[in-house]
């Protein structure tokens, strides 16, 4: 697959064969060329060493998942406001993903996973370069893996679901809503109000009863109620923000 439609709404395009992590490459790349467009995109179908939040690690098939890395230059966006960065590339995914799977129920696990039903189908890590105003943000998506190939029994796939994912169409239309949400959070105002909203809109977490896994070993349960205004989850009136999410049932 040439992924034209991709390429045409990427700022910059590279497709290998196989890698380590895109978003260390790619990091290392911004490192190394401060010119490096925003929306600059590194792709891949075999990544042998991904990295997940909290230092997982990530892997998948060669061929079986798509991994891709996109480099987002951010000086309208308010310090203040880079935690939504994460959480828009999340939204934008989703609203890609659900695309493509008419009929399933398609959100976002706080911070960024993507979900089909209760299932995670893409897990996104956004990483700084060492420049404030760029970010890269580095997704996962589970295309091809067949259902016994599926890392653990929450997760799925494209194939899992029995759908053909259309690689071309995910990636331009992630890249188009996530340039599009970025755009908006940097003019602020009711743009930005909009992005907020759109997210928690998307967010599956929202008025679930959760458990939260915190960097400092404690565990917070209680009812995730809202997203405050730099994007934290709100947990029985403690603001979150870092944590693994687990839904309760």
């Amino acid at each position: 697959m040439d992924f034209e439609r991709a390429r045409a709404v990427a700022g910059r395009w590279r497709q290998v064969d196989a890698t380590g992590s895109t978003n260390a490459d790619l990091v290392a790349a911004a490192a190394a060329d401060a010119g490096l467009p925003h929306l600059t995109v590194l792709l891949t179908r075999d990544q042998r060493a991904g990295r997940g939040r909290l230092d997982r690690v990530w892997r998948a098939p060669a061929g079986a998942a798509l991994a891709v890395s996109v480099l987002v230059r951010v000086p309208d966006v308010p310090v203040a406001a880079r935690g939504w960065i994460p959480l828009a590339a999340g939204a934008a995914m989703a609203r890609a993903v659900a695309r493509q799977l008419p009929g399933h129920d398609v959100g976002v696990k706080w911070p960024n996973d993507v979900l089909v039903g209760a299932r995670k189908i893409c897990g996104i890590l956004a990483e700084g370069t060492g420049s404030l105003d760029a970010v890269v943000i580095g997704s996962g998506v589970n295309t091809a893996m067949r259902a016994e190939e599926l890392p653990v029994p929450t997760a799925t796939s494209f194939a899992a679901l029995g759908a053909a994912c259309d690689e071309d169409a995910l990636v331009a239309d992630y890249l188009a809503e996530l340039d599009r949400l970025l755009s908006a959070l940097g003019a602020g105002g009711e743009a930005a109000a909009d992005v907020r909203a759109a997210v928690s809109g998307s967010c599956v977490t929202l008025g679930r009863a959760v458990a939260v896994s915190l960097p400092d070993g404690s565990t917070l349960r209680g009812t995730a109620a809202a997203l405050d205004e730099d994007g934290r989850l709100v947990v029985d009136g403690r603001a979150v923000s870092a944590g693994d999410v687990v839904h309760v049932r």
